[in-house]
């Protein structure tokens, strides 16, 4: 019965889109009804083909179809994802690259939102996810919640990524700093993420080990705090239901402060407090001991949290925002430096007595770099927090480089290292095919970072000095096509740096592909284990 129950729903959602692309006002509006018409035929004829067979008890085995479903789609968004961020970099060293037959849909305005997108929330995204059904089931010791749930959380999200990627080409954004989608993908972001917050819900109170362990406190304050910050900052109201148009909820200063809310707490839960929860679990688990302070992790969760969500207003200093709202969102970011160090600390102490795998284990290697990022970044922010460094800093290319030391180097390497354990576990394989592709792996990417963080604090600061220069007369000295002028050289080395790091990336693929497709079958065990 429940079968016939999804096929009628994905008939009625095929048939809605199919009117719906009909009457679009807009071209975008049309593509995205196009491609929901075709994913729920898609899902139809798949649910058709299983209808009515026997479904199996498959209770005491661990639901981790989706897991490899999540760590396939994780590697292929993060290439595509580097891919565009070299595009653009290239695309602002030499502006002849914004090509001109391409009708404006593959210059730097339309890929730059596209690009942020796809490393964050696809590939960033993917990433929480997979992990997340992978650690509560472990923990838990329990089959995830749900029954198929699990799989329209990852076919809905694949979705959602799809749609406001060729939102995003077509030009159909909210038009804000993090370029979100238009109002019906902002509907199926919250349904998706209702049951991604179900499913994991549903697996911790099943739990066979009384115990919630603190990588799912993570975890789980990432969901809730992800879906309060969507619906506030992500409220409109839609023109038509036939078209992408909508009208805010928020304008001026009070948009700017829901925005920046938003935006530095998407960092704060999607970007660290989920990556956290990673860590908590992977390293421990690769390094083969128990967390350095588990009293530590607990301090580091609840400070984190409390802290977090007041330190947006620092992205305002020196506008229309009242001076108070920005002092203390500098306040709360300086204190945030303190438990974020604390968690730092507790993560690489977790090594205490196996520095020795650093020499010959690159997954260790690469998960302790990923910290070290995490470090610097969290100092690096509250600095940057403070109006004195914020007067010079803000606006200028020091910001850039500031955000993708601690994207590339905290999210991706950790993503990296989570995906080098997980493939050969999640595929019952001997080992990775190659740990010397990981080596290669792990320079390219350190390299990469190094050169384009670099380049991009040498610019940004230079920017900034030029900016303010002043001649004896009190007039400016420079204008700004000089300083646009002054930092080619500069781009071209962050455009290498991308590609370095993008060329790891490419490695790592491969190397996943060749561990599942040529590495030797481990001996079969049965998964229903103790919480791990």
């Amino acid at each position: 019965m429940w079968d016939y129950l999804k096929l009628a729903g994905l008939g009625l959602v095929a048939v809605c889109a199919a009117i719906a692309a009909n009457y679009a006002h807009d071209l975008a509006y049309q593509v995205n009804a196009l491609t929901v018409m075709l994913a729920a035929g898609i899902a139809f004829l798949w649910v058709l083909r299983g209808a009515g067979d026997p479904k199996p008890n498959l209770q005491h085995e661990y639901f981790d179809g989706v897991v490899r479903a999540g760590a396939i789609a994780t590697a292929f968004w993060g290439a595509v994802g580097f891919l565009v961020g070299v595009v653009i970099a290239l695309q602002l060293a030499f502006p002849q690259l914004n090509f001109e037959f391409l009708q404006g849909y593959g210059n730097f305005g339309r890929l730059r939102p596209l690009h942020t997108s796809a490393v964050i929330f696809a590939f960033g995204g993917n990433a929480l996810i997979m992990s997340s059904f992978y650690i509560v089931q472990r923990t838990s010791a329990a089959r995830l919640f749900g029954g198929n749930l699990g799989w329209f959380v990852f076919w809905g999200w694949q979705l959602v990524i799809v749609l406001a990627a060729t939102g995003y080409v077509l030009g159909a954004t909210q038009s804000k700093e993090y370029a979100e989608p238009v109002w019906y993908v902002d509907i199926l972001i919250t349904v998706v993420w209702v049951a991604f917050l179900i499913a994991f819900m549903g697996t911790l109170l099943k739990r066979k080990e009384p115990h919630i362990y603190v990588a799912n406190w993570f975890l789980l304050s990432m969901i809730l705090t992800v879906a309060m910050l969507h619906l506030v900052n992500n409220a409109a109201i839609p023109v038509s239901i036939f078209g992408s148009a909508q009208v805010q909820l928020y304008s001026g200063v009070q948009d700017a402060m829901v925005q920046w809310w938003y935006g530095h707490n998407a960092v704060g839960f999607f970007l660290t407090a989920g990556f956290l929860g990673m860590m908590y679990y992977f390293v421990p688990k690769q390094v083969e001991r128990p967390v350095f302070s588990y009293k530590l992790s607990i301090i580091h969760f609840w400070a984190l949290i409390f802290l977090y969500i007041w330190a947006g207003p620092h992205h305002l200093h020196y506008t229309a925002l009242p001076d108070w709202a920005s002092t203390l969102g500098m306040v709360f970011s300086v204190i945030l430096w303190m438990p974020s160090w604390g968690g730092m600390i507790n993560g690489l102490m977790t090594l205490s007595g196996a520095w020795d795998k650093l020499r010959t284990d690159p997954i260790i290697r690469m998960m302790v770099v990923s910290i070290g990022f995490y470090g610097m970044s969290t100092f690096e922010g509250p600095m940057m927090s403070i109006k004195a460094v914020n007067s010079l800093s803000h606006y200028t290319d020091w910001t850039i480089g500031h955000v993708h030391s601690g994207a590339l180097g905290w999210n991706g390497m950790i993503t990296f290292g989570v995906l080098y354990y997980l493939v050969p576990r999640l595929w019952n394989r001997e080992g990775l095919y190659s740990l010397k592709l990981v080596s290669w792996h792990f320079w390219l990417a350190t390299i990469g970072i190094v050169l384009y963080a670099s380049a991009m604090w040498v610019t940004g600061i230079m920017e900034g000095l030029m900016w303010r220069e002043v001649d004896a007369n009190g007039f400016l000295v420079n204008a700004f096509a000089d300083t646009v002028a002054a930092k080619f050289p500069m781009y071209v080395v962050r455009a290498l740096g991308g590609l370095l790091f993008l060329t790891g990336a490419l490695i790592m693929c491969w190397n996943l592909w060749m561990t599942v497709r040529a590495q030797p079958v481990k001996a079969s065990q049965h998964s229903a284990v103790p919480a791990e």
